[in-house]
């Protein structure tokens, strides 16, 4: 008879089971581990060998065969030391052999027995709920793993522990959830002075979930902006904060537990690979994009990015989720993120215009915004012009609204997008305006008369494309949804709606 005890593999955030099976056989001692595992899972025969010495416990004088199914899938990673420990010890008969009856096992083994963290904590005791077990982890990874809901959950500190607690020796209580923090206060947005029109482009990219692109000479306060975007935005529901936090854990994002309600803010140098971004590795691991996920994706200096890179990130940018396609398989990531970029006019930074203007202009200009592509800034619906800040700027008072002010604005506009969505019986994923696509967004965008009149003319004097008109649809409807009161329903779109959406898109002049 083989002793078996069930595991997971991740693959992205998806955890599959793996049947763990040990049998004693005779002939030459010999540890043999077979089913397709990496480095780390054949490095786990000397660390599980090192755990049982460290427990006083011999290996049995027989030959260990330890296959891990199905064989086809690759197995990754140091969390399948816990498992094929509690499989041998079931085998020589240490553990009884009906106590792993529904559970599943993930951990990493220190050589004295401990039992130490292991990334993914939270998704396999997700999987493993869906499956009707319960999840044994690592004692650090238990408050983690509690957030799962009503899967049961043992988190042992060593091997001892847990072979006690199974022969009823000492019992383990079951672990409580981490704390669940509100995040880091959010720069305020009152700091910023002038900058009217950015300021306001960054409370329609809150509102509705679209993607801004700043661009300005150095000082100006594209970064400043930035960063207090998250201070607008409302924090994560209960969907996207188990979404967010899966993909954090398999990440090893998440110490103690915590989980966050604020919403990820990921700011990559503009050195970042392709990989970097969208996810890849020999363990293919999250990139940037799906950190971001729910959130921001902040990229400052945007035509430094490689144009690889960039374009990587066309495809996430329009399905919201990112499948790195590798010889052995494909591991898919959700990446619905918020972009936001930062540009400097050219090169130099100052522009072809005022004071230091560039030399070369308007050739330097040119050449250094044709590093990103047109279909990457066909992709981002709020395009604006930050001109440097003036001296009387900085002299003025602080703004009279901040960003507690702006964010009351922004979230009432986010709950009417929500009851729209939820009454029509759509899902949540597209409950925000910058995600609605096809006929739901014909139905809640379909523009007045005369606002569709300046929309057609705008789309055949500038040239836009179906992707372009689609976004202008979508910002039309977010600055209809902002001049909404808290008990007022969503108004329809009008022209000077249509006709601000435009002027973001870059198309103006149009009668």
């Amino acid at each position: 008879m083989a002793a078996r005890v069930t595991t997971l593999a991740f693959l992205g955030v998806e955890a599959r089971p793996v049947e763990v099976e040990v049998q004693l056989t005779a002939g030459e001692q010999k540890f043999v581990l077979v089913g397709l595992g990496d480095k780390a899972v054949a490095e786990s025969r000397e660390r599980v060998r090192a755990a049982f010495a460290g427990l006083g416990l011999a290996m049995p004088g027989r030959r260990i065969i330890c296959n891990l199914a199905p064989a086809d899938l690759p197995k990754e990673g140091s969390h399948y030391d816990l498992p094929i420990a509690l499989a041998v010890m079931a085998a020589m008969g240490v553990i009884p052999p009906d106590a792993l009856e529904g559970w599943a096992a993930m951990g990493e083994l220190s050589l004295d027995g401990r039992i130490t963290a292991s990334a993914g904590a939270l998704p396999a005791a997700v999987a493993a709920g869906a499956l009707g077990l319960g999840l044994i982890c690592p004692e650090a990874s238990g408050p983690e793993a509690a957030w799962s809901g009503s899967t049961p959950i043992l988190a042992p500190p060593s091997l001892v522990a847990l072979v006690n607690h199974f022969r009823g020796t000492q019992a383990l209580s079951p672990p409580e959830p981490g704390a669940l923090t509100e995040g880091a206060p959010a720069p305020d947005l009152r700091e910023v002075r002038g900058q009217e029109t950015a300021r306001r482009a960054l409370e329609i990219a809150a509102a509705g979930g679209h993607n801004l692109l700043l661009t300005g000479p150095p000082g100006a306060g594209k970064s400043m902006m930035a960063a207090r975007l998250p201070g607008l935005l409302p924090p994560l529901s209960a969907a996207e904060l188990l979404e967010t936090s899966m993909v954090h854990s398999v990440a090893g994002l998440i110490a103690r537990g915590e989980l966050t309600r604020a919403r990820p803010f990921r700011a990559p140098h503009h050195s970042a690979t392709m990989a970097a971004l969208t996810g890849g590795g020999a363990r293919i691991r999250p990139g940037e994009a799906s950190l971001a996920h729910n959130g921001v994706l902040f990229l400052d200096e945007l035509p430094e990015f490689s144009a690889q890179a960039l374009d990587s990130l066309r495809q996430p940018l329009e399905t919201g989720e990112i499948t790195v396609a590798r010889a052995a398989g494909h591991v898919r990531y959700p990446a619905r993120f918020q972009l936001v970029a930062a540009q400097n006019p050219c090169k130099c930074g100052k522009g072809g215009e005022g004071r230091g203007a560039c030399g070369r202009a308007p050739r330097c200009q040119v050449d250094y915004r044709a590093r990103v592509s047109g279909p990457f800034l066909d992709r981002i619906d709020l395009h604006v012009e930050v001109p440097a800040v003036r001296a009387a700027d900085l002299a003025l008072p602080a703004a009279a609204e901040g960003s507690a002010e702006v964010a009351a604005r922004v979230a009432v506009a986010r709950e009417i997008q929500v009851r729209r969505t939820a009454a029509a019986g759509r899902p949540e994923t597209e409950a925000a305006n910058a995600r609605a696509s096809g006929d739901w967004l014909q139905a809640i965008a379909e523009p007045e008369p005369d606002a569709r009149a300046l929309l057609t003319r705008a789309a055949d004097a500038a040239g836009l494309t179906a992707r372009g008109w689609s976004r202008v649809l979508r910002l039309a409807r977010t600055l209809a949804d902002l001049d909404a009161g808290p008990e007022d329903g969503a108004p329809p779109v009008a022209r000077r709606h249509v006709a601000e959406a435009l002027a973001y898109r870059g198309v103006e002049g149009v009668g």
